[in-house]
Order: C-alpha cells, then structure tokens, then sequence
C-alpha cells in the first residue's frame, strides 16, 4: 500500500501526474485542484496517495493534503459516487467549500460538479451532514452555525441576517460567515440589525 510519493515531477497529464521517485515514475490521478497546484516538470512533489486495486488493475490517486484525500475516501461512501465523479467534486468545490455546502445543504453548490446531479447532490448532503465537521479544515469555525443554518434551527436574528445579506448579492456561505464573524464581535444576544451592519462591514474588506 502505497501512502505518500515523494519525488521529481516527470509529466503532467490531463487529469495525472508522473511522479519519478528515485528512478521509478508512479502515475498518479488527481484532481484539476491537486494538479494546478503543482510546480512543473523537473520540480520537488509530495501527494498523498490512495491507492485502488483490483483483479485488473492497481491504479493510485494522488492528493495535495491528507484532507482532500480524506474526503475523496469520504465521498465513495455515498451510494452513486464512485473514484471519477469523487475527483471531480474535489476539482470543483476545496474541502472547505465542501464541508460549508454540506453543512448549509446548499444542492446547488455541490451539484456544479461534473456528473453530480440534483439527486446525487442530496444524497452526499443526507449522508455526509454529520461527517462534515470533522472534515472541515479551514471551515472548522462556523460549521456548526453554517448546520444550524442548513437544518433551520438556527436563533432568528442569525437566520435574518444571512437572509438579508443574501438577498443583497452574497453567497450563502459568504454570508454565514460575515454573521459569524459579526456574532464573535457583538455577542451572542446581538439583533439582526446589529448583525446585518456588521456582517457588511465584514464583507466590505
């Protein structure tokens, strides 16, 4: 089992990379996300690894972070996603962008991926939504208000503010965290005018 290639880039393909390690060059598919990340050919890599093998094949998927590949894992648990509509969530949405679109059931984020339709969307939301938090990387801070938000059950001037801010223009994930950020500043007992001024000003940075 293969965890981690460290080595030279050889080529960059399409959707994988050749990676020589001492001599050896390991083909390994990533996504669009991974691949843009990397430098070119003749430089340094390091790609976590998940390797796939069957009766025919044994084929290795390579990730920028032990998250992302953490989350592909994650993603072919739900009935309907296999390893090629996985990478193609990860080379739409990061991980972050991922979990906040769980946690906000937001369909139509996770459905702006190649071959995820409404139906697919919902289900990776349905059975993802309590995974989400631990997977959530640079998302960790507002998650939970971003579920709470997602399952309607959150207070109602953060509700209203989210609300108010999306109708203005701003994405749903955008909004939750201007009002996060605004909650943090004003406390938790601040109304949604006070939270809407500075959810704005937040987002006017």
């Amino acid at each position: 089992m293969i965890g981690k290639l460290k080595g030279t880039i050889d080529e960059i393909g399409e959707d994988h990379v050749l990676i020589d390690v001492h001599g050896v060059c390991y083909v390994a598919f990533c996504s669009t996300r991974t691949l843009s990340g990397l430098g070119q050919a003749g430089e340094a890599a390091v790609l976590h690894i998940e390797t796939f093998v069957r009766e025919d094949q044994l084929k290795l998927f390579g990730f920028a972070t032990a998250l992302e590949r953490e989350w592909f894992r994650l993603l072919q648990s739900v009935q309907g996603v296999g390893a090629k509509v996985a990478l193609a969530v990860l080379s739409t949405l990061s991980a972050a962008d991922l979990a906040n679109a769980i946690a906000l059931q937001d369909k139509a984020m996770v459905s702006r991926a190649p071959g995820i339709g409404p139906k697919v969307a919902q289900r990776i939301i349905t059975e993802l939504k309590t995974k989400a938090p631990a997977f959530a990387g640079d998302a960790s801070g507002t998650i939970g208000l971003k579920q709470e938000l997602g399952e309607g059950v959150a207070a109602g001037p953060v509700s209203d503010a989210v609300s108010a801010l999306s109708n203005l223009g701003y994405s749903r994930d955008q909004a939750a965290n201007a009002v996060a950020q605004a909650l943090k500043n004003a406390g938790e007992s601040a109304d949604s005018a006070t939270l809407i001024r500075l959810g704005l000003k937040e987002l006017s940075r």
